[in-house]
């Protein structure tokens, strides 16, 4: 399968990437590039191997789930860089 300027150009569409016509040919060959690799790697044969989180057998350690009301609400405001009446304060981003 191979992704044209046109297909290239869609996906940065999609994306909200703003992309010249001058580079399309160039991205094309990049999604190309990534797309021959994920062929490769469904060649790999998988059969009988286990998942893994890491390369060596471990266990995550464990602790005992205790409810706590955290008490913290001064010092972890102090991070913020604008708190008012004990919240964080951000800008409006609905538009």
């Amino acid at each position: 399968m191979a992704i044209t300027e046109a297909e290239a150009r869609k996906v940065a569409h999609l994306a909200r990437i703003a992309v010249d016509d001058a580079a399309l040919p160039a991205l094309a060959a990049e999604l190309n590039g990534i797309l021959h690799f994920m062929e490769q790697l469904n060649e790999v044969d998988v059969d009988g191997v286990e998942p893994m989180t890491g390369v060596e057998r471990m266990r995550l350690k464990r602790r005992e789930d205790v409810v706590t009301d955290g008490d913290m609400q001064d010092r972890i405001l102090r991070n913020a860089p604008d708190a008012r009446e004990g919240f964080f304060a951000v800008p409006k981003v609905v538009e």
